[in-house]
């Protein structure tokens, strides 16, 4: 591999980084937290493990799905419901830039597409995931008072494919978020 082709790796990899100084941005519409696209695509992650490895996916796929999903957004901003009203990313440009010339930029590119697609199942637990991943951070708001949060949970519930996924959720609104943090004292869902 010559040194333009490293070149382009190390720029790759600037980029993706950028996913950690990014803002989710719905997070101002429900008036507390904040996370960055890099911490959500890692629980993602974490939940795409885990939901694959319950539905018996392929794991793997489940995960370069969730590692890549939100790629883009270091181009196009994350885009919240409000914004995606009044504008239109192009998202499928700037996955042709951000891959171009990259020796697997069109695995790459083809991850996001499957999982923009949602034509395969392990797409679909991998979109579950990141669903799920954002009613876990709306549920830490509601266990930090912020009722507002409540208002958003039947459209997360909604959006969930697997039996799995919409298990683990019910669950996941019955327990407390820090409940983890206190052994022995945590009720069971």
């Amino acid at each position: 591999m010559g040194a333009e082709s490293l070149k382009r790796i190390a720029d790759f990899l600037f980029e993706a980084g950028m996913l950690a100084k990014l803002p989710r941005t719905g997070f101002a519409f429900l008036g507390s937290g904040d996370q960055s696209i890099a911490e959500h695509v890692h629980r993602t992650a974490v939940l795409g493990y885990v939901l694959a490895t319950l539905e018996g996916a392929d794991v793997g796929r489940v995960l370069k799905l969730c590692l890549f999903h939100d790629l883009p957004e270091t181009r196009t901003s994350d885009l919240n419901n409000v914004s995606k009203r009044y504008t239109t990313a192009d998202g499928a440009r700037a996955l042709e830039d951000q891959t171009r010339g990259l020796p697997f930029g069109s695995e790459v590119k083809g991850l996001v597409e499957e999982f923009e697609a949602q034509g395969t199942r392990e797409a679909q637990i991998a979109r579950d995931a990141d669903q799920l991943e954002l009613l876990l951070s709306l549920k830490e708001q509601l266990d930090l008072g912020n009722k507002k949060a409540e208002k958003w949970v039947p459209y997360v519930l909604t959006r969930l494919k697997t039996e799995t996924a919409r298990r683990l959720a019910r669950v996941i609104l019955e327990t407390d978020s820090d409940g983890w943090w206190f052994p022995g004292q945590q009720q069971e869902p």
